[in-house]
């Protein structure tokens, strides 16, 4: 499953820093600039690997630039490239040297399949256990409010449990550590100073505009709109058949996440310029609470990956190529 750990690349409206957004990746990071993403990776020699790749974007440009559009594609683009980076980090960093990155087909494929399992853990089980209550009698039928209560509390629960158990495991724990360091250099560089292993060390392993408040408004928007339409779907659509009510159900919640992820997006971009103030803290807050969860403290060696990682992503004759030092210890594939 791709790690979708990024930093979305929003700046705020009066800030004048280029997009750039991350992903902590296996031993490493991806620092998207525009059209083009870095990858750097330390390898187990210790010198950190530097990719540059293009990045690939789903749908028609048009699509991708039009308000409550564009956010379902900009979703799936961000997994695919994830997964491709994802898979070529756990090369890089278990020594690889030939392997190839993933094809179309490979990463098509990788993302049906982390899709498929997502829908089953947000989408199906949490029905099923809704469903469940109702058998219980804790809970009323999909007609009214009680079974999007039971529905949507599973689904955070589950969404919850999840992060919780695989931060438990060693190589997960780091990435999460490199994704503190991807965030404590975003600050370094929006700063304004030097960016360095010293300069980031002191900024906050939390972001306000990280991709997992995105995560979060995705799953809010749905239990909102489970609730209010699922219960309008059955007043002109109730066959008599019990399960192919909740197959149907569920279909429409599945069809559901396209305006959801679109809605999501322009809610985080909306929140990324507000001034700050008491809605502005109010909607990032749950999404800082949350990275309690998914970032840890990074060390000296993690943060110097990410400080390469986002001075290749500017590149060399950046205006902002001043702000960091020579590289060293780094090699560009």
């Amino acid at each position: 499953m791709s790690n979708a750990l990024f930093i979305l690349s929003l700046f705020s409206k009066a800030c004048s820093l280029p997009v750039v957004g991350g992903q902590a990746v296996m031993e490493g990071i991806l620092m998207r600039n525009g059209a083009s993403y870095v990858l750097a990776v330390r390898r187990p020699s210790g010198v950190i690997s530097v990719e540059k790749r293009n990045w690939r974007t789903v749908g028609p440009k048009g699509i991708r630039s039009k308000k409550f559009l564009r956010g379902f594609p900009i979703l799936v683009e961000t997994l695919s490239n994830g997964i491709r980076a994802l898979n070529r980090s756990a090369d890089l960093s278990c020594g690889g040297e030939d392997e190839k990155p993933m094809g179309r087909m490979e990463t098509a494929l990788t993302l049906l399949f982390a899709l498929v399992m997502a829908v089953v853990l947000f989408v199906a089980a949490p029905h099923a256990l809704a469903l469940g209550m109702q058998w219980l009698g804790l809970g009323g039928g999909m007609e009214g409010f009680t079974f999007h209560v039971w529905d949507g509390l599973y689904k955070f629960l589950m969404f919850i449990g999840y992060i919780a158990a695989i931060s438990l495991l060693p190589d997960i724990r780091r990435v999460f550590q490199y994704h503190g360091a991807e965030h404590k250099t975003i600050h370094a560089f929006e700063a304004g100073g030097m960016v360095t292993v010293a300069t980031a060390r002191e900024g906050s392993r939390l972001h306000p505009r990280c991709g997992t408040t995105f995560l979060l408004f995705v799953l809010s928007l749905a239990i909102i709109l489970h609730a209010v339409l699922v219960p309008l779907l059955l007043m002109v659509w109730h066959p008599a058949s019990a399960p192919l009510r909740h197959a149907g159900i569920v279909l429409f919640k599945i069809l559901l996440i396209v305006p959801v992820s679109s809605m999501a997006y322009e809610l985080i971009r909306w929140s990324a310029v507000l001034e700050d103030g008491f809605w502005a803290r109010m909607l990032r807050a749950p999404g800082l609470f949350l990275q309690y969860l998914t970032t840890r403290e990074p060390d000296d060696a993690q943060l110097e990956v990410a400080v390469a990682a986002l001075r290749e992503a500017l590149g060399p004759d950046s205006p902002y190529a001043e702000r960091f030092e020579t590289a060293e210890n780094t090699v560009t594939e």
